[in-house]
């Protein structure tokens, strides 16, 4: 395995992106570790400081990307992997929802994601080479009540990487779409959870809040197992684009094609009659 990929990873200061920043430096890489707050980032990690760029990013300001990346480069001399692992998650049923809180969730995990890419892009195609990884979730393939604007972030992340993949395969450029199920992160936490503010008690959102936090601490998932993932797909030659992480993502995505199949099937009389006879 190569030691000494230069990666950019955003949100690495917790959860996934704190496991995949430690697994990289500990293998011998660079890391180029964005985070809301440096203090928090350099708490967890004591060691291997000279490979590891810490940067204080909002990830939703174009400029101060671009500044992140240049003095990547500059200190690093080029940037190998970029995992876009950064996220925010808001509770609420779409009526429930206000435009400034739904534009948040796009602008957080779509917006700055594609800020990132296309910035990054210029140097990639110029050393044609580099690997792409974009966080989206199980929640990308399936919709679940009181998660709508999540859900829309993530199935857009997913459309998104597909194309990236077909337009930057030829500069020798590879794409993965991350489909992580629950992880053992703080995601799930009542302290970190994000819920709208105009609650409306027809939905009983506060029974939705309740069912989402009761599964912290007990999410099938185990970062450490995800890092270790990254490292190994980032040496293939032929990395896959799609991967679903953790036994519950994969189930549940295959369970919900192949009901996705079924409906399709009882409704196609009605799906071909739309054709030029």
């Amino acid at each position: 395995m190569s030691t000494q990929k230069v990666w950019l990873i955003t949100g690495a200061s917790k959860g996934m992106g704190l496991e995949i920043t430690k697994a990289v430096l500990e293998s011998g890489g660079k890391v180029i570790a964005t985070s809301r707050s440096i203090d928090l980032l350099l708490e967890k990690i004591v060691d291997h400081k000279d490979n590891l760029l810490p940067v204080e990013l909002d990830i939703t300001n174009e400029k101060d990307i671009q500044n992140t990346i240049s003095n990547g480069i500059e200190k690093f001399g080029r940037i190998d992997v970029v995992v876009n692992n950064a996220g925010y998650n808001l509770l609420g049923n779409i009526e429930e929802l206000s435009d400034s809180e739904f534009r948040q969730t796009m602008a957080v995990n779509v917006f700055a994601m594609a800020h990132i890419i296309r910035n990054v892009l210029p140097h990639l195609r110029w050393q044609k080479s580099g690997h792409i990884i974009n966080t989206s979730s199980m929640m990308g393939y399936m919709g679940y009540a009181g998660n709508g604007s999540y859900n829309a972030s993530k199935y857009a992340v997913i459309g998104l990487s597909e194309a990236l993949a077909q337009e930057v395969a030829p500069f020798g450029i590879k794409v993965t779409v991350l489909a992580p199920g629950t992880f053992r992160t703080n995601f799930m936490s009542e302290d970190t959870l994000n819920v709208v503010k105009n609650k409306i008690d027809a939905y009983n959102l506060e029974k939705q809040v309740e069912q989402f936090t009761g599964f912290d601490g007990q999410q099938l998932g185990d970062p450490k197992k995800l890092a270790e993932v990254l490292l190994k797909i980032t040496e293939m030659s032929n990395p896959p684009l799609h991967l679903p992480l953790g036994s519950d993502s994969y189930h549940a995505i295959l369970e919900v094609r192949k009901k996705e199949r079924e409906e399709m099937e009882q409704w196609k009389d009605l799906s071909l009659s739309t054709d030029f006879e």
